[in-house]
């Protein structure tokens, strides 16, 4: 909202707090001034596009990967602004009919919310997308499919391992069996405080086949003694006296536990260790057998203040060349195959001239080996009760 619309919609409330006081001479004046609003909203916007992402980081590579560039190539303003996740804002900004985002950075299960409640657009796939390069269509060209008809992939990034250089005599861990073997690589692991990902993992290192994806590793959890079976695997880890587990909360944590030498393995996202590991200088290694890909997704919001160019830059910003411009400045792989053949053909592809982001890329050949897709529709409907077993499972370690 500009600062201009701002100003007019809180006088337009205290307008309408002295209708309640004058009565009906202030009726017809605080619809006239609604109507005006309105008006003024639509002018304000015309020729700009609002973008609603996680900040930080993440937002400074969509910006300079794509969005700028976007920007320039169709002749409008693409501005981005920060919020914390989740349907509420959007929402609100719906109810109170002052809409002022046009497109939404969100989790898979946003965009199935948000479509099964009007709130997003609903795509024509491979007309509203462009084809890759060599003409495979959009909906062939994404790394995995999208969770509902209002989502387009934007970037892929993993929860994976690193491990402290320094700790292990040469010895280099490999696996994700070798993230739970204590007898040959001794000392604490830091994990994720919570479940997610967590159980994954523990049935992975204990044998269960993951199958493409992970299906078959979903497909265990959902058996009886499923979950039971990776949270023992869990406790046996941490209770180990080589072992040991601290558990962290935030991204920046398990890089700086490697860094301090408080624990000698630690699971993340592979941006952070990213940074870390070639920003700087940090003593750490990923390793990314047994990694969890998880997604982020655009949504075009219904009815926002400048849907026709807003669906024009979202079709732009996630075609080929624009998703690739994002791994310029962060380790997160774009959605798309063909944006891959990008990276590889132009390496050194980092923005420093000098860092090849191929190795680096969560959806490289070399890195999905052995992976799993992070399951919205498991965690969405079991998270809770697996929640409650985690929590008394921790307590009783």
């Amino acid at each position: 909202m500009t600062l201009n619309n701002h100003f007019g919609v809180i006088y337009l409330y205290k307008l309408i707090y002295i209708k309640r006081l004058n009565g009906g001479i202030m009726r017809k004046l605080s619809k006239l001034l609604l109507a005006l609003s309105f008006v003024v909203s639509v002018t304000s916007s015309a020729f700009a596009v609002t973008v609603a992402s996680w900040g930080g980081a993440y937002t400074d590579s969509q910006k300079q990967g794509y969005g700028d560039p976007t920007a320039a190539a169709l002749g409008i303003d693409i501005n981005w602004v920060d919020y914390s996740g989740g349907l509420s804002e959007i929402k609100a900004q719906k109810e109170a009919g002052a809409i002022t985002w046009d497109i939404i950075d969100v989790f898979a299960f946003d965009t199935i919310n948000g479509c099964d409640e009007g709130i997003f657009v609903k795509f024509d796939f491979d007309k509203d997308f462009p084809a890759a390069p060599d003409g495979t269509p959009a909906s062939k060209d994404f790394f995995a499919p999208m969770p509902s008809e209002c989502a387009v992939g934007n970037i892929l990034y993993s929860w994976n391992y690193a491990f402290d250089t320094r700790a292990f005599d040469g010895k280099e861990p490999k696996t994700i069996q070798d993230f739970f073997n204590t007898k040959k690589f001794p000392g604490k692991r830091a994990i994720y405080k919570s479940a997610l990902t967590n159980l994954e993992i523990a049935l992975a290192a204990d044998g269960v086949n993951m199958g493409k994806g992970g299906g078959l590793l979903y497909r265990k959890l959902e058996e009886e003694g499923g979950v039971d079976r990776a949270m023992n695997k869990i406790k046996e880890l941490c209770t180990d006296p080589n072992g040991g587990c601290v558990f962290w909360s935030a991204g920046a944590q398990p890089p700086e536990l490697l860094v301090a030498g408080e624990v000698v393995m630690a699971t993340g996202w592979n941006g952070r260790f990213f940074n870390a590991e070639v920003g700087e200088g940090a003593p750490i290694k990923q390793v990314w057998h047994g990694q969890g890909l998880d997604y982020e997704y655009f949504a075009l919001v219904k009815g926002g203040p400048d849907e026709a160019n807003a669906k024009k830059a979202l079709a732009m910003m996630t075609n080929t060349e624009m998703l690739a411009g994002s791994a310029k400045y962060i380790a997160y792989a774009p959605y798309r195959l063909s944006s891959l053949e990008i990276i590889k053909a132009n390496e050194p592809w980092y923005k420093d001239g000098k860092t090849e982001m191929m190795p680096q890329m969560p959806t490289a050949p070399a890195n999905t080996k052995k992976y799993f897709l992070v399951d919205p529709f498991y965690w969405a409907d079991n998270g809770t009760e697996i929640g409650e077993k985690w929590e008394a499972m921790k307590a009783g370690l």
